[in-house]
């Protein structure tokens, strides 16, 4: 068995293993075997005896915890296990804090560790209260617009909403005490940005990676950067294929508008704070990324989120007046949405990527449409033929040459630009069955 979040090897006792005794103890627990190599096979320990009675107490004196020290005897030699279990309340080890995460240990600092010892303490970054301000210094439009949705959404019983802000704000339970917490400093502040560095949203449109065109910035309050971003996205960012029905004329955008939405609520609600960072949207021909600073639950991969899965808002002060507001819902269904939301509406399904420390959701466009087509420098022969490929899953060279017309050879030159554009793609076969998809 390998090394992982619950197991450690080590060939010998050295009293800076400590250090991970106290990792495991800041995390889930688990196991230290000592007389072991990296691989887990017994290469002995010949002081295992003296060990088994050092350990516990080192551990006990040092770390402040009981742990369980056995002794085993192989026939490879003996080695001890000692067995930690995850502790509710934060363990040092002097004055340093550890921590387990996968098979490594992390010493806790700066961010890192202020976060570690408020959820040992059962409190989120946004529960936190701040000094010096009251509900006179928030933006009385900010409540008018919550009691609104609230009103309209009737998650939050109708006498409440006619209650004094400060009332509000304690039935919304964003107060500890007299303060106010973090969470009603993002939620209602006209400039939250003085007490919450990079507390608001950037908006760029890219040609490539390095070529960035026109960008925007939204601040205020979390309830106008939802609205103004929204906003700007599909008036500014986003365009809208135009067709008719009758007289009628129909706009359908590029990107499902609930799923872009549910996606930007998604990284307002368990946005990291405390990184300083904005959440960032960048905008490509083809392509959205949203991306925020931010963890998925422990022992959460991006799978959960592609099934049914509990709500765990990293942000709970926050997503709590979000749902009240009639914003998000309290089921964990938001990814779930923004995929059924992209598959009716045709396009790709949405890549949700994580790697321990930001977050991001992207939305991919059909390109596969007569507009886009045409301005990729094909003919209009290789136009046809693509969404007559689209349309029927594939398409033949004889079903070319039917389609607009032309010779063999035609066919098989205009086929061959397609797959060198990544438009179609040639399924590998020779002679009457060769074909070619999307």
């Amino acid at each position: 068995m390998s090394e992982s979040q619950s197991i450690e090897y080590k060939q010998s006792w050295r009293d800076e293993y400590l250090k991970w005794i106290c990792g495991f103890a800041n995390a889930n627990g688990g196991s230290i075997f000592i007389g072991k190599d990296d691989n887990g096979n017994v290469v002995g320990l010949p002081d295992a005896k003296r060990l088994l009675e050092e350990i516990p107490n080192k551990v006990r004196d040092i770390l402040g915890i009981l742990v369980d020290v056995n002794l085993q005897t192989t026939a490879q030699g003996d080695f001890i296990e000692i067995i930690v279990e995850g502790h509710p309340y934060p363990v040092n080890y002097k004055g340093q804090y550890h921590y387990r995460s996968g098979s490594t240990k992390q010493e806790l600092l700066g961010t890192a560790l202020d976060k570690f010892l408020l959820q040992k303490k059962g409190k989120r970054w946004d529960g936190v209260p701040v000094p010096k301000i009251s509900a006179k210094d928030l933006k009385q439009e900010a409540f008018d617009f919550f009691r609104k949705r609230a009103f309209k959404s009737q998650r939050i019983e109708e006498a409440v909403l006619t209650d004094s802000d400060e009332h509000l704000l304690e039935n919304l339970q964003l107060k500890e005490n007299d303060f106010l917490k973090r969470a009603a400093i993002l939620l209602f502040h006209s400039n939250p940005e003085n007490f919450v560095t990079g507390s608001y949203i950037k908006i760029g449109y890219f040609e490539a990676d390095d070529d960035l065109r026109f960008q925007d910035e939204i601040h205020g309050s979390l309830f106008e950067q939802i609205e103004k971003t929204m906003d700007l996205l599909f008036t500014k960012y986003i365009k809208a294929l135009i067709s008719y029905d009758g007289i009628n004329r129909v706009e359908t955008y590029e990107y499902p508008k609930d799923a872009v939405r549910e996606a930007l609520l998604n990284a307002i609600a368990h946005k990291d704070y405390s990184g300083g960072v904005p959440i960032q949207i960048s905008v490509y021909l083809n392509q959205i990324f949203i991306w925020n600073e931010g963890q998925l639950p422990e022992d959460w991969t991006v799978q959960n989120l592609m099934e049914k899965h509990a709500s765990r808002p990293y942000n709970p002060d926050i997503a709590n007046a979000l749902f009240r507001s009639g914003y998000i819902e309290s089921w964990g269904r938001g990814t779930i949405k923004i995929i059924r939301a992209c598959k009716l509406a045709r396009i790709p399904e949405p890549i949700f990527n994580y790697n321990s420390s930001d977050f991001s959701v992207e939305f991919r466009k059909d390109i596969y449409n007569e507009e886009f087509l045409q301005s990729l420098n094909i003919n209009d022969r290789q136009v046809k033929a693509v969404l007559f490929a689209k349309v029927n899953g594939k398409i033949t060279n004889s079903e070319y040459q039917t389609l607009n017309n032309c010779s063999r050879n035609t066919a098989s030159n205009h086929l061959a630009e397609l797959v060198e554009k990544d438009l179609l793609k040639p399924s590998g076969q020779k002679g009457a069955g060769a074909f070619y998809t999307l």
